[in-house]
């Protein structure tokens, strides 16, 4: 069963960075889509980015220029480095895996859900 981990949220003030981590057990990220999702309190989870298995970044455009992913297929590992936060960033960050590559910003196509990490920025 594949399972995803998240973890590097916190705290932090306006401008700055975090890096946000995504631990995948059950299948290899280099053959998965990976999409970070987030959550605004009383707002719907939104599409933030994803990086498909070919290795292709597809990003929502409120963060292009500020956030980045990368990977680490040694550990498993998707990383979502934000930069120059905003107080409006402030959300639960959610990643998720799916086989596909098509409609990877629709949060119905995603199998597999982390329980997600809480990223709060002050203005």
């Amino acid at each position: 069963q594949v399972q995803l981990v998240e973890s590097g949220g916190g705290l932090v003030q306006a401008g700055a960075s975090l890096r946000l981590s995504c631990t995948v057990s059950g299948r290899a990220i280099g053959s998965s889509t990976i999409g970070w999702f987030r959550q605004a309190p009383g707002k719907e989870r939104k599409f933030v980015g994803a990086v498909i298995w070919t290795g292709y970044i597809v990003w929502e455009d409120s963060v292009k220029g500020r956030f980045d992913i990368s990977r680490d297929n040694s550990n498993h590992t998707v990383y979502l480095h934000m930069h120059n936060l905003k107080h409006e960033d402030t959300a639960v960050y959610y990643c998720a895996s799916q086989e596909g590559i098509v409609g990877v910003a629709k949060e119905s196509l995603y199998n597999y859900w982390g329980q997600g990490t809480q990223v709060t920025v002050s203005a």
